[in-house]
């Protein structure tokens, strides 16, 4: 290619760019399908290309596979034939990108995939750029080293991790969450109590055992036990637990395994039923920010197996676990671990904040003034933020 071709395609690239993207499960076709916007908004005659689901193909992308491709579920031999397959789509996008050199290569979340990925493609000239910054402040700081190896910029959702980023030479911006323009400031509490026919006064848990089926496995039952001491408790306490589809045979069987039957699972509708409820009994995760958006006391807990814990422990960084005290920077809500969540502390707990509504509102309020200075902290344009750093990034 002459110098002059060379710099016909660069002008090309500047105007016209094509992005290459790459987003896994359903949670990255969300957040890859907001980055879009603000891309046509900036490129109107962009183009982009490689691995997403239905939000990003809505807005014109031509995913060469689908996202649900990079997906394990299942054992033994059907998990082996699975990561030889990722492998092997990682390969030929890999490839095929390096044939076709992309203006910038954006890696949406899915960091075991994307950062070997990222790091191969900037090693032969192309940009790269991660939306969601791997939790490396939580408990696996040893992904730094491959962070800075593999990206060129970090779009981060948590404001926090920018300064901790530049502490190892790591360019990043932060460009707000997601959720927080989705969760409304003051949520319907009424619609949403009238959408599952509970009453005004009624108190009303939140039971949300995780996502995952390994975190179902070690969480179901315990929540439920608790559930159950409560019911012992208050009778007149109502149950709400919003099960994913795959998920929900395995939800109601522990459920009616710990003998509990009062209680209602709906599929999906969790936003509905963080609005409806009293106090969230949650998994750590993003529901904990969820629940902190809906403005919602709650109680975190965690559990994994021993060998698990043991190298989690070993690897942690900060004292908080759940998503609201890590950016609260206190322990605004309990949080009980592996061994401490065990039904009858789960129980204490709960009860505390249903008292607390009763006796202490101004405990309850407190809270929420935490959480609505957190939702307003998180609440970003985030498609024109993150269209701004990747612009920086193609000018470099």
């Amino acid at each position: 290619m002459t110098e002059a071709h060379a710099a016909l395609a660069d002008a090309t690239q500047q105007l016209n760019p094509c992005f290459a993207m790459v987003a896994g499960e359903t949670s990255g076709d969300l957040l890859a399908g907001l980055l879009l916007d603000g891309l046509r908004e900036r490129w109107p005659a962009m183009s982009a290309v490689g691995i997403g689901g239905p939000r990003m193909r809505e807005r014109g992308f031509r995913a060469w596979w689908p996202h649900d491709k990079l997906s394990v579920h299942g054992f033994g031999w059907e998990v082996l034939r699975r990561f030889r397959e990722i492998l092997g789509i990682r390969n030929q996008l890999k490839a095929r990108l390096l044939q076709q050199r992309p203006a910038v290569f954006i890696g949406v979340d899915a960091p075991d995939f994307n950062l070997d990925l990222e790091a191969a493609l900037r090693k032969q000239g192309v940009k790269t750029v991660h939306f969601v910054a791997p939790s490396f402040w939580a408990w696996r700081a040893n992904r730094l080293e491959k962070i800075r190896a593999s990206v060129d910029h970090v779009l981060c959702i948590f404001p926090f991790e920018p300064a901790l980023l530049a502490q190892h030479g790591i360019a990043a911006t932060y460009v707000g969450h997601p959720l927080a323009n989705v969760i409304p400031m003051t949520p319907d509490r009424a619609g949403a109590r009238l959408q599952f026919g509970l009453m005004p006064d009624d108190q009303v848990v939140a039971i949300l055992p995780g996502s995952r089926g390994s975190e179902v496995r070690n969480l179901a039952t315990r929540f439920f036990q608790a559930a159950l001491l409560l019911q012992q408790e208050r009778p007149n306490v109502k149950f709400i637990v919003p099960a994913i589809p795959a998920l929900r045979a395995e939800i109601e069987a522990a459920a009616t395994a710990c003998g509990l039957r009062q209680l209602q699972i709906v599929e999906g509708q969790s936003h509905a039923v963080m609005a409806a409820c009293d106090v969230c009994l949650v998994a750590s995760g993003t529901a904990t920010l969820e629940a902190a958006l809906f403005k919602r006391p709650m109680v975190i807990a965690y559990h994994m197996s021993w060998l698990s814990w043991q190298l989690v422990r070993r690897r942690m960084l900060q004292p908080w676990v759940g998503l609201p005290n890590i950016l609260c920077r206190d322990f605004v809500v309990p949080e009980l671990l592996q061994d401490a969540a065990t039904a009858q502390a789960l129980c204490r707990e709960v009860l505390n904040w249903l008292d607390a509504a009763q006796q202490a509102p101004e405990k309850i309020a407190a809270l929420q003034q935490k959480f609505a200075a957190l939702h307003a902290t998180l609440q970003r344009d985030t498609p024109r933020l993150a269209a701004d750093a990747i612009a920086n990034v193609l000018q470099a």
